[in-house]
């Protein structure tokens, strides 16, 4: 186990190694932040003194390597237009992310999961039918549409859930949750079933699909025989076995979440880092979108190296060594 993991770090430090390399290989050839930081009306003098001063004068790979040697000590520099720490400019949205995020996976996971499971018991009933025909509208909706037509139902015409914000939120520490108040969650409900909508879809169908094939097996048919309680042979004996790839799935999913809920958060104005990253991409803000981009794919492999160690709880066969 120990050796796995190290190995999984490993790579992770690789890849984050070559997510920062294809960034600012990008960015060398797209756009000059010099002429936003300037301004337009700028003379050339004053333009080389701000390339000096933020030593945009040097060649590529030791700009490359003084942003690595200060990445390892946590400084990702700062953003051209706040004049503060892209690191913490993108933290201080990061809590507004996760919990949107946390919230939109736990929907399509419950709700994903269990209707599966139910239509996977009764694959030609009505109901069935039903939710088979809802899945294809939740994949097939865009996600931008999916938020108008929520905020047009809820907000606009029945005028129960607020259709933009983030609400009251409180502060605990460094973290500002809205998971404590009324306000915040009401706020939360949109935005989240509108991230979960696709995420939903696909685990019901890949849940039904798994569930299909497990039940026809014989050791579900003996578990039958044995006189077992429906819940035991469903629950414990086929749905355990559907979940590896359901859970490789979640695991993917929450991560593209927590890195690229942009849309969403545009539409509902949620203050995460999502819009961040917009503005910045809008302002040529090179170090805050270089820092979005290494921080989303370090989550990502965490969670994907999490969702690994899962395997070995969900099946004991699977070993690491």
């Amino acid at each position: 186990m120990a050796r796995y993991i190290v190995q999984r770090l490993l790579q992770g430090i690789i890849v984050l190694l070559a997510v920062s390399f294809i960034c600012f290989l990008i960015f060398r050839f797209t756009g000059d932040p010099v002429l936003m930081l300037a301004g337009k009306y700028a003379t050339q003098a004053e333009r080389e003194e701000v390339r000096i001063a933020y030593g945009l004068d040097r060649p590529f790979y030791v700009q490359y390597a003084s942003f690595l040697g200060n990445a390892l000590q946590g400084n990702f520099g700062k953003s051209y237009i706040s004049q503060v720490d892209a690191l913490d400019t993108i933290l201080e949205r990061f809590p507004a992310t996760f919990e949107l995020a946390l919230t939109a996976i736990l929907i399509s996971f419950v709700a994903g999961v269990s209707l599966g499971v139910i239509v996977s018991i009764k694959p030609n009933g009505i109901l069935s039918r039903f939710i088979m025909a809802g899945s294809l509208g939740g994949i097939s909706v865009p996600t931008f549409l999916m938020g108008i037509l929520w905020v047009m139902l809820f907000a606009v015409y029945l005028e129960w859930l607020p259709p933009f914000g983030r609400g009251d939120t409180v502060q605990i520490g460094f973290w500002r949750t809205g998971f404590l108040t009324a306000d915040g969650i009401k706020h939360l409900i949109l935005p989240a079933l509108t991230l979960a909508g696709y995420q939903l879809a696909v685990l019901l169908r890949l849940t039904r699909a798994g569930m299909r094939e497990v039940l026809s097996e014989e050791y579900i048919k003996t578990a039958w025989a044995k006189g077992l309680s429906p819940f035991r042979v469903i629950v414990k004996h086929a749905l355990r076995n559907v979940l590896i790839p359901v859970v490789t799935i979640t695991g993917l999913s929450f991560g593209e979440l927590i890195a690229f809920s942009i849309v969403t958060e545009s539409i509902f104005q949620w203050p995460g880092m999502g819009n961040l990253l917009l503005v910045s991409i809008f302002e040529t803000d090179h170090p805050v979108i270089v820092t979005y981009i290494m921080l989303a794919a370090f989550i990502i492999l965490f969670i994907n190296i999490l969702v690994d160690l899962l395997y070995g709880w969900l099946n004991p066969k699977i070993q690491y060594d």
